[in-house]
C-alpha cells in the first residue's frame, strides 16, 4: 500500500506543477493581450483625433466646391434658358419671314404661270 501511495503522490505532485505551469503561461499571454489592447486602445483613440481633425476642413471644402458646382450649373442653366429663347425667337422670325417668303413666291409663281399661259393662248388664237 505504500507504493501505490507513493505513486498516487507523486501523480498529483505532477498534476499540480502541470497545471501550475499552464496557469503561468495562460496568465502571462492574458497579461500580453491586455498590454497589446491597451496599445490597441491608445492607437485608436489617436487614429480617431486625426481623423476627426481632417474631416472637418475636409467636409467645409467639400461643401464649398459643391456650392461653386452649383452655381456654376444654375448659370449654365440661365445662359441656356437665354439661348433658347434667343433661338426660339431667331426660328420663329424665320419661319414667318420664311413663310411670307414661300406665299409671296407661290403667288408669284401662281401669277407668272397664268401669264404665261394667257401669252401662249394669245398666241394660239392668232
Amino acid at each position: 500500500m505504500e507504493t501505490s501511495q507513493i505513486v498516487l503522490n507523486q501523480g498529483l505532485t505532477f498534476l499540480v506543477v502541470a497545471t501550475g505551469i499552464i496557469l503561468i503561461l495562460v496568465g502571462g499571454f492574458l497579461i500580453k493581450l491586455l498590454i497589446d489592447l491597451s496599445k490597441l486602445t491608445k492607437n485608436l483613440d489617436e487614429t480617431t483625433s486625426i481623423v476627426k481633425a481632417e474631416v472637418g476642413p475636409t467636409l467645409k471644402e467639400f461643401n464649398d466646391a459643391l456650392k461653386s458646382i452649383s452655381s456654376i450649373a444654375q448659370n449654365a442653366d440661365k445662359q441656356v434658358d437665354s439661348l433658347t429663347k434667343f433661338l426660339e425667337s431667331v426660328v420663329g422670325a424665320s419661319a414667318l419671314a420664311f413663310t411670307r417668303a414661300k406665299n409671296f413666291s407661290g403667288g408669284l409663281l401662281k401669277g407668272l404661270v397664268k401669264g404665261l399661259a394667257t401669252v401662249i393662248k394669245l398666241f394660239y388664237k392668232k
